[in-house]
């Protein structure tokens, strides 16, 4: 019987742990929660179910990679076979991993962000209407003539 591949949404918790065999290769091992949620039409939203915990197991390159990329909080995606099931909590052999966008940005070392980049994306500002300008003398809505002289006089 071949393992079982799954797919698992979910957010690390706790710090990933990096070690290395004797012969020098990378195993990393980290915490994973999924939390799924129902759509609970009496109250017309979503609820959050009992999250299920994973212990997740990873190693060469994607050891490596994951000990530098991962931090606790972070939403991930991970590709992986279930190994096992203990203390209420599933294992995994991850295949593939990738770091969830639905919170974060995120960029590689070949896209590395210019300054320009840093900057949250926000709408353009709403333009603001214009200052009203006075009509010229003589057109309808215009202040009368005498006005504009006291007015340019200083109100003397």
């Amino acid at each position: 019987m071949t393992p079982s591949v799954t797919h698992v949404t979910g957010t690390i918790t706790g710090d990933v742990e990096v070690r290395f065999t004797q012969g020098g290769i990378a195993v990393c091992r980290f915490r994973l929660t999924e939390t799924p949620t129902q759509w609970d039409a009496a109250a017309q939203k979503w609820r959050d179910l009992e999250p299920i915990p994973y212990i997740c197991t990873a190693w060469r390159d994607l050891a490596s990679n994951a000990a530098e990329s991962l931090v606790d909080g972070v939403n991930v995606l991970v590709k992986g076979r279930v190994t096992g099931v203990k203390d209420n909590s599933i294992y995994l052999s991850v295949g593939d991993l990738g770091i969830s966008l639905r919170k974060r940005i995120a960029y590689t070392e070949t896209s590395l962000p210019s300054p320009i980049a840093a900057r949250p994306v926000t709408a353009p500002p709403a333009p603001q209407p214009a200052p009203a300008s006075r009509p010229a003398p003589g057109r309808p809505g215009s202040p009368p003539a005498w006005w504009e002289q006291r007015r340019a006089s200083n109100w003397s």
